[in-house]
């Protein structure tokens, strides 16, 4: 398979901008997301359209490093806790999720870019205004479709994040809301995890604040 054309000449009066590729008829495939040069970071491919996100809010940032930390400190060895890698759910849906939860035996290579469907048991995605349609509505429907089995939604709120706990309905292929989490996030699938929710960010000169 052949690279995505992007431009054959680029016009010199556009040095420095961002060259788009054109999609092919069929759209693109999960595989030329790594063949596509200068794409921006964090591109993901839906339904085989290339998805480009918007520069990240502090919230979105912190409440991934605050799962992200006590995720990495409580999983067992078998297990690995990712950011910034995407998930192959099919031939053209490639999406990154905030965090990953995948078996261990998966990494094949530190030059990984990706994990198959089969090898990731946790998603979690963060909602973001310019996203909040795709992390509400159609990635949880690709996600179980994959048969990924746990699915975390984290929503901003006024006193903090509120992390909303999924688990996939085998009969169904659907995922049914288990709880609702706050101060305290417990649970026991995909593996024992006790993570505190009630931390803050840090402002100047003080340590994290803690309600």
């Amino acid at each position: 398979m052949s690279v995505p054309t992007v431009v054959e000449r680029p016009d010199p009066e556009l040095d420095g901008a961002v060259l788009l590729p054109m999609p092919p008829q069929d759209g693109f495939t999960a595989e030329d997301l790594d063949r596509i040069p200068d794409l921006p970071r964090h591109t993901e491919l839906i339904d085989g359209n290339l998805v480009f996100v918007s520069p990240q809010k502090f919230f979105h940032m912190f409440a991934i490093t605050l799962l992200n930390r006590q995720m990495d400190a409580q999983v067992p060895e078998d297990l690995i806790v990712c950011r910034e890698m995407t998930a192959v759910l099919g031939k053209r849906q490639r999406p990154e999720p905030d965090l990953m939860l995948v078996r261990a035996s998966a990494l094949r290579d530190l030059d990984d870019t990706w994990f198959a469907a089969e090898d990731v048991l946790l998603v979690v995605e963060v909602v973001s205004p310019e996203s909040e349609i795709r992390d509400r509505v159609r990635k949880p429907l690709l996600y179980a479709e994959a048969g990924i089995p746990h699915f975390w939604l984290v929503e901003q709120e006024e006193r903090g994040l509120a992390v909303h706990v999924y688990e996939l309905d085998r009969l169904t292929d659907r995922y049914s809301l288990l709880g609702v989490y706050r101060d305290r996030l417990k649970v026991s699938g995909p593996c024992h995890l006790d993570i505190d929710l009630t931390q803050r960010p840090r402002t100047r000169g003080q340590a994290p604040s803690q309600e």
